[in-house]
């Protein structure tokens, strides 16, 4: 490797030449953006990165140096390149700029200077045993010049592990201001682009003189280091985006790693009176503050910009994927402001509201649900009419299934039940925060209560479904809990009147702001990384909208379910009526529900009885589409379509039908292929019911009724937030209790814990005292 390093030849800043790897190249006409966007106005939202197409990667010299400041950081360059490689792979157009020569220069001329010293001590002295030598301090420019090639040749090494190209261009101050190198450079840059080069770009730091202060020519930014040069070359270049990767998170609203230090998500041009520039980084001659004048000059150039961390390892791998996919990384710089407040602020908003919510009393909070009870059926005909409007686009587009726009539909019937149910929360709210769970005379005159509290800060994500959004509302209220809601497009006008219903309610008490509507570009993966912030989130929709929330959130606790496979099973001892009604209402009433019947088991002694070829018969009636399990399909002389998984949950009038031998092979069928959701069984086996009741690990196991109970509103909850399948925390229909934690509270007169050591004067007593009904701390 080192004699392929001092073989590269070192290119001067005046010619540009292209280091072509022998691998083919892919003409431009190949690429996957085949049409670039018109320049002239940088992407107003992260989400809109996703377009671009010609980015800059600023590598600064604290990302690709070693910790000891001599030497390159390999793996984390690797990694870089890979990234790199991968989004043109893509057919975008990535140039990098980058820092290192003077690290790798340092490096090399240590271990010459190093070699050199000792040879010249073995010849001087005559004898294997040296004096410590001592390193004289390198100059940069030396560095640079020694550094370069070798730099470069690393480069090319890597990218052509991806069948990638690689040019060289060194560059400095007097390139840009002369018009004719100007032009040569951006024609080569084309040029290498158009070919698939990617351009490694970088100042020529042997020959460039120091920065001069204020150096700026009118309206032009002066190249005094690689973050003016990557600025400089994203406006010549008409680039995207500019990635600019540090040593830090990105802008913070006070120097990183203060306790008060917030991590600026957006920073618009009139925020730089906000923001206190810490201290330079331990290596290059830029800092903070040269990174920000240099991104707001892309910015007004027409580029985005997003400053972020190239040094955490748990990022590194990923983070210019992840900036380009517009996922929350690092700062964004954007021209446009808008015109309400970031999640961030909403979060924070929500939570001080939520605080004084929790501090009301019972009855203030119980008013506050009484009075959106109210304004659900006052103001039907503006919600139902919002509601029209979104089932109208939603309809036209063409891109929900049936059962996505069944479940966005709202009635006068359904607003009436949910008047109905939060009249009934209203009623069990007053014994909720506060309540005296247990209360213990820990030892004379200290005592021990535990009580409960709101979880914190709540996000409810949901898909269509707006009659979700008072729900979740009213019990977040009853909770104390302040709460953030984001809901699908699809659902965007009635979920927008439904807040500001919800708000009104509020405003009797002010509290207004404990619930708020995310109304933001936010993506659903970069609210589920807030876990500074957020304290449980809740996801209501499709089973992979759920996984994805699980998979995304880390740090935050998931409370809910992923699937709803529920089981009828019909025991051999089971009534024909019971039967069908159970089966019918489970699988028919709304076959969108989590809680509908999936999978129809059928004990093996029923088949060609009466009671098999009645629930045939119904289900035929219904129009609900079969599928035959395994066992059932071999009974069969022509079945209809073999399942394809016994684990399917259709949300539809479909459903499986499989065959058992007995009860005990039906649990161990809803063990295997069950979600834990709800489960039921029909017979008139006192014993058998019992047995399956006890056996059954599911969050809801029934006896000779509906799977459809399953629900909040029906187990007299007055509302829920969901069903969840957790093991811990709350399970099944999570309403009220199901939104509260705990906390101890201890009430002493100056006890230590040295009074009850071996030689204290107090011994612990440990009584239960008994808390009556319906006490409040």
């Amino acid at each position: 490797m080192l004699a392929r390093l001092n073989s590269h030849t070192h290119l001067s800043s005046r010619i540009w030449q292209a280091s072509v790897s022998p691998v083919s190249i892919r003409t431009y006409s190949q690429a996957k953006f085949s049409h670039p966007r018109s320049h002239g106005k940088s992407f107003a939202h992260r989400s809109e990165l996703k377009q671009a197409k010609r980015i800059v990667v600023k590598l600064g010299s604290a990302v690709v140096t070693r910790g000891d400041e001599c030497g390159l950081a390999l793996g984390r360059l690797a990694s870089i390149v890979e990234q790199v490689a991968m989004l043109q792979n893509q057919g975008r157009e990535m140039m990098i700029v980058t820092s290192g020569a003077v690290a790798f220069g340092k490096q090399r001329l240590r271990h010459e200077i190093l070699l050199s010293q000792s040879v010249r001590q073995a010849l001087h002295s005559g004898q294997n045993q040296l004096k410590e030598m001592s390193v004289p301090v390198l100059e940069a420019r030396a560095c640079a010049a020694a550094g370069q090639s070798g730099l470069m040749a690393l480069y090319e090494a890597m990218f052509t592990q991806y069948s990638i190209c690689t040019a060289q261009i060194l560059v400095t101050n007097l390139d840009f201001h002369d018009e004719q190198k100007r032009r040569n450079l951006n024609s080569t840059l084309l040029e290498l682009l158009r070919m698939n080069i990617v351009p490694i770009i970088n100042t020529n730091d042997a020959v460039v003189p120091p920065p001069v202060p204020s150096s700026d020519m009118q309206g032009v930014i002066s190249i005094k280091d690689n973050d003016s040069l990557a600025a400089r070359l994203a406006v010549e270049m008409k680039v995207d985006l500019l990635i600019a990767l540090s040593d830090v998170q990105g802008l913070y609203d006070s120097p990183p790693g203060t306790d008060d230090a917030k991590l600026i998500d957006i920073f618009y041009p009139g925020d730089q009176q906000s923001i206190t520039y810490g201290t330079k980084s331990r290596v290059g001659i830029g800092g903070m503050e040269a990174k920000v004048k240099a991104a707001l000059w892309a910015l007004q150039g027409g580029s985005s910009v997003v400053i972020a961390n190239g040094t955490d390892p748990k990022i590194t791998g990923h983070v210019i994927t992840d900036i380009v996919e517009g996922k929350k990384v690092g700062t964004f710089f954007s021209e446009v402001k808008p015109a309400g407040p970031t999640v961030e602020q909403q979060t924070e908003m929500a939570r001080h509201a939520g605080r004084t919510l929790a501090s009301l009393l019972p009855e203030q909070r119980g008013e506050i649900i009484c009075s959106l009870a109210e304004l659900l059926t006052e103001k039907k005909d503006e919600i139902l009419s919002a509601n029209r409007r979104d089932m109208e686009i939603a309809t036209s587009s063409g891109r929900f299934s049936q059962a996505l726009i069944d479940r966005l539909s709202l009635s006068t019937a359904k607003l009436n039940s949910l008047a109905i149910g939060l009249r009934q929360l209203a009623v069990s709210s007053r014994d909720s925060v506060g309540r005296v769970l247990r209360r213990t005379r820990v030892a004379n005159n200290l005592e021990l209560e535990q009580i409960t509290v709101p979880i914190g800060v709540l996000l409810v994500i949901f898909e269509s479904r707006p009659d979700c959004l008072p729900q979740v509302s009213a019990l977040a209220i009853a909770s104390g809990n302040a709460l953030l809601l984001k809901g699908g497009k699809e659902a965007s006008n009635t979920n927008r009147i439904l807040h500001q219903l919800t708000q009104e309610a509020l405003s009797i008490h002010g509290v207004t702001d404990a619930i708020q509507l995310v109304s933001t570009r936010e993506e659903v993966e970069d609210l589920c990384r807030l876990d500074k912030i957020i304290d449980l989130i809740i996801p209501r929709g499709s089973s992979q909208l759920v996984r994805d929330i699980q998979r995304a959130a880390k740090g935050i606790p998931v409370l809910g379910h992923s699937e709803g496979v529920c089981h009828v099973y019909i025991d051999s001892e089971a009534s024909i009526d019971k039967a069908v009604d159970i089966v019918r209402d489970s699988k028919c009433d709304y076959p969108a529900a989590c809680n509908a019947m999936e999978t129809l088991l059928i004990h093996r002694d029923l088949l060609r009885t009466p009671i098999f070829d009645q629930i045939i018969d119904m289900l035929r009636t219904e129009h609900v589409k079969i599928h035959a399990g395994p066992r059932f399909a071999s009974y069969l002389t022509f079945s209809p379509s073999e399942v394809k998984s016994l684990r399917t949950e259709y949300g539809d009038l479909e459903c499986c039908i499989e065959v058992v031998d007995s009860m005990e092979e039906a649990v161990d069928h809803i063990h295997k292929y069950g979600s834990s959701h709800t489960d039921v069984i029909v017979t008139d086996n006192e014993e058998t019911a019992a047995q399956f009741l006890q056996q059954v690990d599911s969050a809801c196991v029934f006896w000779n009724s509906s799977s459809r109970f399953a629900d909040g509103y029906r187990f007299g909850l007055g509302a829920e937030v969901g069903i969840s399948t957790a093991r811990i925390h709350a399970r099944g229909p999570v309403g009220l209790e199901g939104l509260l934690t705990t906390k101890w509270v201890l009430r002493g007169e100056g006890h230590t814990v040295a009074d009850f050591s071996e030689h204290g004067s107090m011994k612990y007593l440990h009584e239960n005292i008994p808390v009556p009904q319906g006490s409040f701390s």
